[in-house]
């Protein structure tokens, strides 16, 4: 079997997202669950990019055993030593280092030609490989790149000492065969020595995990992809769909160190931190996605589940024996769920989080994995400068939508009330009489869990304030509850 290495960009790529952003303790506990699952290369953030994204660099470097810790630079010396110096605990360090190759990029984003971003390239992995001896180079947009060009870019940064070398489909725009064939074309026309070639595909038309694997099949030893595909624009590769398609093939002589069933516990923890739903019809983690409702395929799965289950979904962690949680659970049976859930909590934080378990539990029949991961998260609430003390609405047909609100600024007590076009929109013109900022609200997604009215219900919330984008969530069974715990949570952001 071929080994074929992972490495994933949660935390650099995928952090990117626009309301996903993590402060480094949330890092921490994600780059743990990565070293868990089994990934070969975190690439940890962009260490020139901000104070923020240095620090990360550092503690998960000091955090995490075994996985090469990579820190992105462009080809720049002062990047290159910012991410020399930010690796400098880790077991095992890459810098990844890197210069667009595309005629829009060289053309049009550095105002120069091929042979001066081959010179830059060249100077870029010498440079580094004072810091490091393993060297990642990325061509950026070698997507859109001449094949020819692109061979003698990577020719020249493998003979300059790069150990990988990135051919990332920046926009997306490949097709599977075309960027197979860029693959191969580079196996073929590059004396690679001792370094292997790396897949970075976005899905922009869709295509972001059948580039990968056609780059795999010809010839690309490591795959870079995110949880749950998570990227800018529409994401990145899909750490779970890559390793599940290469286990489901097993002719292909492929495998990977990755430990399948973590993958949706770990999906659900990013998920949860990052506040970034998982569609339902997602491939391997989505809700639906070992799910029958068709009468034909009931059956069939019924009486075998290999007729329409191609995968086993405790291969992926999902237990269909799981324990059901009910308002008459314990404490026990909340923690061992937290476990599963590669959520790690104490006594006294397991007490905090069992309480509003009960209160929903009373309000709500089936407690789901969701909803302990929301009831989980909700413990960072209490940090917060201000705080929703309590709520009430008035609202119908005919009436006069009223709301009251009470809030918390810092231990002193606010009330405020309004009338709006609905009880969401009362509500939050009162937190807005008591806060006196002018915010605008961009978007505002509420989202049901499940099915059902009973359902909790996930509100995400995008506002502007002095040109700013902040983001708020909250979830709770009432949704106009959520909608204003989600408008404080947004406000938290800004008010210090």
């Amino acid at each position: 079997m071929e080994k074929l290495f992972i490495f994933d960009t949660t935390l650099r790529d995928g952090e990117q997202v626009p309301g996903c952003q993590l402060n480094t303790i949330e890092k921490i506990e994600v780059a743990k669950a990565l070293e868990s699952l089994g990934v070969d290369v975190i690439e940890a953030g962009f260490p020139a990019s901000s104070p923020g994204d240095f620090n990360s660099v550092v503690e998960i470097s000091k955090a995490v055993t075994w996985p090469t810790i990579c820190a992105l630079t462009r080809a720049v010396e002062k990047d290159i030593d910012t991410a020399a110096e930010a690796l400098k605990y880790a077991k095992k360090g890459r810098i990844h280092t890197g210069i667009g190759t595309s005629e829009y990029h060289i053309k049009y984003k550095f105002n120069s030609n091929q042979d001066e971003i081959i010179e830059r390239a060249i100077k870029a992995v010498k440079y580094a490989k004072r810091y490091v001896e393993d060297v990642e180079f990325y061509a950026e947009d070698a997507g859109r790149t001449d094949n020819e060009y692109l061979a003698r870019v990577v020719q020249a940064v493998v003979n300059a000492g790069a150990t990988v070398v990135n051919i990332p489909d920046t926009t997306g725009y490949c097709l599977p065969t075309e960027y197979g064939a860029k693959i191969k074309y580079l196996i073929d026309n590059v004396d690679m020595k001792n370094a292997i070639l790396s897949t970075h595909c976005h899905q922009d038309l869709g295509m972001a995990t059948a580039n990968s694997i056609m780059g795999v099949l010809n010839g690309a030893r490591q795959v870079e992809v995110t949880i749950n595909g998570i990227g800018e624009r529409a994401g990145n590769t899909s750490l779970e769909e890559v390793v599940m398609a290469i286990r489901s093939h097993k002719e292909l002589n492929i495998e990977t160190n990755i430990n399948t069933q973590k993958i949706y516990p770990v999906s659900r923890m990013i998920s949860s931190l990052m506040n970034m739903p998982v569609q339902p019809n997602k491939a391997i983690v989505g809700r639906n996605a070992f799910a029958h409702s068709s009468g034909i395929h009931q059956d069939g799965v019924l009486k075998n589940l290999s007729t329409y289950e191609i995968i086993d979904p405790k291969d992926v962690g999902i237990d269909d024996n799981a324990i059901v949680l009910t308002a008459r659970s314990g404490r026990a049976a909340l923690k061992n769920r937290l476990n599963l859930l590669s959520i790690e909590v104490d006594d006294d934080q397991l007490s905090e989080i069992y309480q509003r378990f009960l209160e929903l539990a009373d309000r709500k029949k089936d407690i789901t994995d969701e909803d302990v991961l929301i009831l989980a998260g909700k413990q960072t609430d209490k940090m917060h400068r201000i705080k929703l003390d309590y709520l009430q609405v008035t609202s119908g047909i005919g009436i006069r939508n009223i709301a009251n609100v009470g809030l918390d600024i810092a231990g002193e007590k606010f009330e405020s009330s309004a009338t709006g076009n609905g009880p969401v929109d009362a509500a939050i013109k009162a937190v807005k009489n008591i806060v006196r900022r002018q915010t605008t609200i961009q978007e505002f997604l509420i989202q049901a869990i499940n099915k059902g009215s009973d359902d909790v219900g996930k509100v995400h919330m995008q506002l502007e304030y002095e040109g700013q984008t902040y983001y708020g969530f909250s979830a709770n069974t009432d949704i106009v509850a959520a909608s204003v715990e989600a408008f404080v949570n947004a406000i938290n952001k800004f008010v210090k």
